[in-house]
Formats: C-alpha cells, structure tokens, sequence
C-alpha cells in the first residue's frame, strides 16, 4: 500500500473540488495538492435537464476526468473510504492513507435510489426515468417524444436535493413539446412535490405558477413517491392524507438525496451528514485546517453547480491562508441560482442568497430573474457550459470573485 501525502488534498472531483483545486493553483502556482476521484468522468450536470428536454446531445454534457484536473495537481484515482482528522489523514478504498496539511472536502451528495421500493429494478424502462442520471436523460425526452396521451408524473423527493429546480424544469420542457406538437390537451401532467411550496424562493413563484396555469398541470404538495411498480405502472405516494396509487404511463423520478456514507460516518460530519462548515468561511467548524464546499457542505444554500462557483474562490483564500498560519478573511453569502426552463427558449432566471434574498448578477433592465427571457435561456444554453469548461474549472473566477470579505 502506497501511503502518501500532500500539502492539500481535495476529496472530490466534481464541480467543487476541481474549481477550488483550479482556483488555488491560479493563487499559489507549484502548490502541493492531490484531488481524490475514483471516476474515469466528469461530467456537466446542469446539461442533463437540456438532454432530456432534445436541446443538448448527452455526449457534449461529458469529458474525461482526465482533461479536467488542473494542470499541476495529481490525480490519486481511487475513492475515499474515511477521514481520520484528528491525525490530518484519509484512508483510501484500497487502505492506503493520504496525510494533509489541508484537506478539502468535495465529494458530492449520494443519490439514495434504493430509499423508493421498487424504483432500482424499473429505472430506465416501463415509461420510468430520472434526469439526475445522465444516461438516463435520453430516455426521458424518448419519452415525451412518444407519449401522446395518457398520465405524466413527475416527483420531488423531501430536501436537500441538487438544484431544487432541475424536477419542475424537465416537466415544463415536457409540456412545452406537448403543447407544440399538439398532445398535451390529451396528457394529464401532474406535479407530486413532498415539499410544501412550488419552489423555496418566493419571488419567483408568480412566473412558476403562470406556467403550471398555462400547461394545465395538476401540483400535488405533500407527496412524496414511496414506490413504484414498473410493470404495472403504477406509483405510491405518501401523501397528507395516507397513502395514493396512481397509474402512470411516464414517470420522472427525482431520488431522495443523503450525504455520502464514508462522510456521514465521519468525525466531519454535522447532524445532517453533511460536512460541518461554518456557513460564512467554509471552514469547519472544529478542525480549522478542513474546508468543505458543493453538495456535501452543510451550508443552507441551494445545492447548485452556481453555488460551488462563487464558493470555490472562498475556499482558496481562506485554505491558503491557513497554510501561511492565518486567519479566513473571504466569506460565501449562500449564493445560489437555479435556471428554470419553463418553455424551449425562455428561463426564469431564479438567484439567491442566504435566507431567500434575491441577488441577481445583471442589472434588472437586461435580465428580470422573476420573469421568463430569452436571454436568460441564451445564458443557460450558451454561455454557462463555455463558462463551466473553460472559467470555472480552471480557476478562472469570472462573475465569481472571492468577495464577501469578513472583518478579520
């Protein structure tokens, strides 16, 4: 076994982790870090509700991991398997250990699939599909492309879920092909949402609400899907009142979604699961020389690739300043957007911070958020994937500036 060590070791080689690598290498060129990543992979998740929408091809969502991690960082390619903090290690899947200066804590949240009886063993076929699997994303606009009348169901499981907007979106895209081709007036569509709101930021529910009005969807609040039988089609929901089974000849399942195990098992770990970071710095909260970010932080952000963005640059302020033996002097105000494609070509642009306060990156005279544009669908379409690729993930920190900055 290979035990090794590294002034900075980053779990995770998603968006965070390979934004925060990149953005502290922009700072400190020649530093001393490895990202653990087991996957071959990396894809661009906010592309798959586009693919299962018939605007993006799955293949331009994806690119090898190892194209993507930055140039002077080593690649350990294996998975995590625990943290040992006390003693600044991680053990990794094949027992060998990583010893750190700083660690980084990136690995994303698990999507917990077996938590619906009956939804493993049918994703993919009998009409049942999930845009939170990429290679699943064809198959859900296969379905709308084929569904001429009948019942469609979409789900949204209890929070935390990345982007909380993604299991509306897909349906608004459905409908809209629908309402184009003619069919919808012979599809009853149906929103089974387990939360209690359309979506958690208020201001944009009026826009949200138009759309559900417009296609004549049917919004179920406090259901959340409990099974599925795929060859019978039919689904269970708990629901206010006891249990219901409807029949479906679609169904877009979003999986419930629990922080990884090898974290939640951790000395790391918040009563959530999730990493336990002060909300502000990033920086945990009893071991100073441990960060976290993206889906498996703590933080009471929306759990969004947007989100990661603005919080990488605070990471690697605040990281490198703990290896020079100082003070977090960057602060993350709960930064999140959420792109809501309500129809081919036009997007209510939902951004937002800490305690659902709007904070739109453009002036309201060039893009009204709460309201549907064609330029914000212009933002999603074209500019975000190039942003991604070639801004983010090399620490490139457009429209995504370390600010916030904190009395020290």
């Amino acid at each position: 076994m290979n035990n090794s060590s590294h002034t900075v070791v980053v779990i995770g080689g998603g968006a965070a982790g390979i934004a925060a690598a990149a953005s502290m290498l922009r700072r400190r060129p020649g530093l001393d870090i490895a990202i653990v990543e087991p996957t071959d992979t990396h894809a661009y998740q906010p592309g798959w509700t586009m693919v299962g929408g018939g605007v993006f091809d799955l293949a331009s969502t994806m690119r090898p991991m190892k194209s993507v991690i930055p140039k002077g960082a080593v690649w350990i390619k294996q998975a995590a398997a625990s943290f040992q903090p006390d003693d600044n290690q991680v053990t990794l899947a094949d027992g060998s250990t990583l010893s750190y200066d700083v660690l980084i804590v990136a690995p994303g949240i698990r999507l917990a699939w077996e938590k619906i009886a009956g939804l493993e063993q049918t994703l993919g076929q009998n009409g049942v599909t999930s845009n939170y699997r990429g290679d699943l994303s064809p198959y859900t606009w296969e379905l709308v492309q084929g569904l001429k009348a009948g019942r469609a169901i979409f789900s949204q499981p209890p929070m935390p879920i990345k982007c909380a907007g993604a299991p509306q979106k897909v349906m608004y895209l459905a409908c809209d092909h629908w309402r184009r081709t003619g069919v919808l007036g012979d599809i009853a569509v149906e929103f089974r949402n387990a939360g209690g709101v359309l979506f958690g930021v208020a201001d944009y529910v009026p826009a949200l609400m138009e759309y559900v009005g417009k296609y004549g969807i049917d919004l179920e609040l406090g259901n959340n899907l409990v099974a599925v039988d795929g060859p019978s089609r039919k689904a269970t929901f708990a629901a206010p009142d006891g249990e219901v089974t409807v029949d479906f000849d679609m169904l877009h399942v979003v999986p419930p979604q629990v922080a990884p195990q090898f974290l939640a098992d951790s000395p790391l770990a918040a009563a959530s699961g999730f990493t336990d970071v002060d909300q502000h710095t990033l920086q945990h909260v009893r071991y100073p020389n441990v960060f976290g970010l993206g889906d498996a932080g703590a933080m009471p952000n929306a759990k969004t690739a947007a989100a990661a963005r603005k919080q990488a640059p605070v990471v690697a302020v605040n990281a490198l300043r703990q290896l020079d033996g100082k003070g977090p002097t960057a602060g993350y105000d709960g930064y999140g957007s959420c792109p809501l494609t309500v129809e081919r070509g036009k997007i209510v642009l939902a951004e937002f911070a800490y305690g659902g306060k709007l904070a739109p990156s453009f002036p309201t005279w060039l893009v009204d958020g709460t309201k549907p544009t064609r330029l914000s669908w212009m933002l999603k379409a074209d500019l975000l994937p190039w942003i991604y690729w070639n801004g983010m993930l090399k620490g490139r920190e457009w429209l995504a500036g370390p600010g916030g900055l904190i009395a020290q």
